[in-house]
């Protein structure tokens, strides 16, 4: 590990992620390029998933009206407050997907919405729709009426009752958690998740918000979903062409390390290697990060490696660079060894590491290279 680094948040947000079923978490200002992109990675999911049409109608249109509150809904402030990101996870359990989306809401506001959620969550499907007209043609479309409105729709949508629970974070301000699980007519509800589903939730947001986290993608990952999740990333950059190309080059890199190097433990699926993708921000720079897991075998080559890369000024890399390029012995180290400089090449910081002990066969590697914000 170099630096004195300890990313051992990035395995445990994995194993978090693995353990609940979660393939995506946003963390930031939801923008139309966002709601536009998790609508994309959605719609991309369940096909792959082979869902029906009318189930993928549903889960689609309880995101297009939960994104839609969300961002009607989301701080103004949260440029100079991080912890006043929206929030939003989609996973699925016991053959449910469960959206949940998250977001600050003023602490006197929060009897009127428990009580209006509390009321949706007692009215069936013909009630809704006459609640929903109800309060149309009062013409109540403050804050506090178009919150109802959205809540009412996306109940009505989701054929099942909304879960909630505020967290306060301070004498005027609340977190806000909203979680939806779709069903079909036909289906009858069972396994539904609860009020203590959130813990988890919270522990997440909670080391998102420490780490200064925005996205994070659990894989499994080959060529077609790095090919997805570099589509996704376009919108959500910051800075000049020259500097997202850069940013761009960095993160193919590092997940095709992922790709080529990782290691895929027997319980999961061969057919694409497990890991995680992370970006986040220190300060005035990029964090991009991924985790894996790795060969024991492997580990002492590597870190042998990065240390060598990390050690040497600007001119020596080019040279290291040239040299290893046209050494042509051990090709699938060297490899390796290319991939490591022409991280630390373009991000211009060393490559920061962090090895965790899973068994005698293999561990977990995270890695995290640095970029300035141009």
């Amino acid at each position: 590990m170099t630096d004195n680094l300890s990313l051992d948040f990035v395995k445990q947000l994995f194993f978090l992620m693995q353990d609940h079923h979660l393939g995506y978490i946003y963390k930031g200002i939801f923008t139309q390029e966002v709601t536009d992109t998790i609508l994309s990675l959605t719609e991309n999911k369940l096909e792959k998933q082979e869902e029906s049409s009318k189930l993928k109608k549903r889960v689609y249109n309880i995101l297009v009206e939960a994104l839609q509150n969300v961002t009607r809904h989301q701080a103004s402030d949260v440029k100079t407050d991080p912890q006043h990101d929206s929030l939003f996870l989609i996973q699925k359990m016991n053959n449910r997907y469960v959206i949940t989306t998250g977001n600050i809401a003023p602490t006197q506001n929060i009897p009127y919405l428990q009580s209006l959620i509390d009321k949706i969550n007692t009215l069936n499907k013909d009630e809704l729709k006459e609640y929903y007209k109800t309060i149309l043609e009062e013409g109540s479309i403050s804050d506090k009426g178009g919150a109802g409105l959205g809540l009412i729709d996306i109940a009505r949508k989701a054929g099942n009752k909304l879960i909630y629970k505020f967290v306060p974070l301070n004498g005027d301000l609340s977190y806000f958690y909203l979680c939806t699980v779709p069903v079909l007519e036909d289906d009858v509800p069972k396994g539904n998740v609860g009020i203590a589903e959130f813990h988890f939730v919270e522990k997440i947001h909670e080391i998102l918000n420490k780490e200064n986290l925005s996205i994070i993608n659990n894989g499994p990952f080959n060529q077609e979903s790095l090919l997805t999740l570099l589509n996704s990333l376009e919108g959500q950059m910051i800075g000049s062409i020259s500097h997202k190309k850069k940013v761009f080059y960095i993160v193919v890199e590092m997940l095709q390390n992922i790709i080529k190097h990782g290691y895929i433990p027997s319980e999961y699926d061969q057919h694409a290697v497990p890991g995680i993708f992370l970006l986040g921000f220190a300060g005035n720079f990029y964090r991009i990060l991924t985790g894996n897991f790795i060969e024991n075998e492997q580990l002492i080559s590597l870190k042998k490696k990065i240390d060598k890369v990390n050690e040497l000024t600007k001119e020596e890399i080019d040279d290291f660079y040239n040299e290893s390029l046209f050494n042509f012995e051990g090709s699938n180290s060297k490899k390796t060894g290319l991939g490591m400089i022409d991280i630390r090449l373009k991000s211009g910081f060393p490559v920061q590491y962090d090895i965790l002990p899973i068994n005698n066969h293999y561990s977990f590697l995270s890695l995290q290279s640095l970029i300035a914000v141009e």
